[in-house]
C-alpha cells in the first residue's frame, strides 16, 4: 500500500507549481508550498502514512465538519436546518451575494456564512464553544496535543472583514443569535486549529464508522454521520463539488490551509495535505492525489 501511495504523491507533486498558497490571510502566505502528505486509516486499524503526513497546518474550513457535529448534537436536525440549508452552491465559499435576498438563509454549512451560523448554534459561552470544538477533535483523533495557532487566529481576526459583513447581515435577518463578535472570534479560532494529514484521516474514519460516541444528543450517531457524509459529497469542495464528485467520487471536505479530508463509509478515512491551492480554494495537488487514489483503490462511491 505504501508504494502505491508514494507513487501517487510522486505523480502529483508537479501540480504544486500550478497553485498558490492562500495569501488573503497573511499568516497563511508564509506556509511552505512544497509540503505534500497523504494518510489513510481503515476500519481494520491499519494506518498508512507517506510524505509530509505529520506536518502541522491549520484545519480552516475542515473544522466546519466538527462544528456541524456539535450543532446537530445540541439542536437536532430539524431546528438546525431552519437556520442553514442543505443545498450545494455554484458560488465561492466566501460569498454573501444571495444573503440579502428576501429572507434567504445560507445555502449549506460548508460555505462561510453557513458555517458562522452553525458555530453560533453550538451551546455555551464563547470559551465553552471553542473548548468543546477542540476537545471533540482531540477525542476523535486521540491526539491530546492538538491546539490552535495564535498567529493564524489573530491574522484571520484582523483581516476577516467579509466574514464580519456576512455575520452582521445575518444578525439583522434574525439568523444569528448571540454577540456577533463572540461568534466570529470562535469561528476564527476554530479555523486556526492545527492538525496533520494523519489527524484528518482519523476524523474521516470516525465519520466512516458512523460517529461512535456515547453522549447526550438530540440526533442519533447514524443520522449525524449520514448528514455529514451527504453534505461533504454535495458541498464539501465549494463550487467545485459537482465536478469533484464526478471525477473523484469520495465524500470530501477541503480547507484553504491545504488539507482535504475524505472518507468511504464503513471503510476508511483519508487525509491529504498540500497547501498550494487552485482557483476554488482547494489543494491543487490534493485534488490530483484524490483522483488517483480513487482510481487506484477503486474508491468512487458512485
Amino acid at each position: 500500500m505504501e508504494k502505491i501511495l508514494e507513487k501517487i504523491i510522486h505523480d502529483n507533486r508537479d501540480l504544486i507549481n500550478k497553485g498558490h498558497v492562500a495569501d488573503y490571510i497573511p499568516a497563511l502566505s508564509k506556509v511552505n508550498p512544497n509540503y505534500i502528505g497523504l494518510s489513510i486509516a481503515d476500519i481494520d486499524g491499519n494506518i498508512y502514512n507517506v510524505g509530509d503526513c505529520n506536518v502541522k497546518f491549520t484545519i480552516q474550513s475542515i473544522s466546519k465538519i466538527i462544528a456541524l457535529m456539535l450543532a446537530l448534537i445540541d439542536n437536532g436536525e430539524d431546528f438546525l436546518f431552519t437556520k442553514v440549508g442543505y443545498e450545494p452552491t455554484d458560488e465561492p465559499f466566501n460569498t454573501l451575494y444571495k444573503l440579502d435576498f428576501n429572507k434567504n438563509k445560507p445555502a449549506n454549512p460548508m460555505i462561510n456564512s453557513g458555517a458562522i451560523v452553525t458555530t453560533s448554534l453550538i451551546k455555551g459561552s464563547k470559551e465553552e464553544k471553542f473548548s468543546r470544538l477542540i476537545e471533540l477533535i482531540r477525542f476523535i483523533t486521540e491526539n491530546p496535543d492538538i491546539n490552535y495557532n495564535e498567529e493564524v487566529y489573530l491574522s484571520e481576526k484582523s483581516t476577516g472583514h467579509k466574514n464580519r459583513a456576512m455575520a452582521y447581515l445575518m444578525k439583522s435577518k434574525g439568523l444569528l443569535n448571540g454577540d456577533v463578535e463572540d461568534i466570529l472570534d470562535t469561528y476564527f479560532k476554530q479555523c486556526s486549529i492545527e492538525v496533520t494529514a494523519a489527524d484528518l484521516a482519523k476524523i474521516g474514519l470516525f465519520v466512516a464508522r458512523r460517529c461512535p460516541m456515547n453522549i447526550d444528543s438530540k440526533i442519533g450517531n447514524e443520522r449525524m454521520a449520514s448528514i455529514i457524509t451527504a453534505i461533504m459529497t454535495t458541498c464539501g469542495m465549494y463550487d467545485f463539488s459537482g465536478q469533484y464528485a464526478a471525477t473523484v467520487g469520495i465524500p470530501s471536505k477541503s480547507g484553504v490551509g491545504g488539507g482535504i479530508l475524505g472518507l468511504i463509509p464503513s471503510k476508511l478515512g483519508i487525509g491529504v495535505f498540500s497547501p498550494a491551492l487552485d482557483k476554488f480554494g482547494n489543494s491543487i495537488a490534493g485534488y490530483g492525489i484524490m483522483k488517483d487514489l480513487s482510481r487506484e483503490l477503486n474508491l468512487n462511491i458512485f
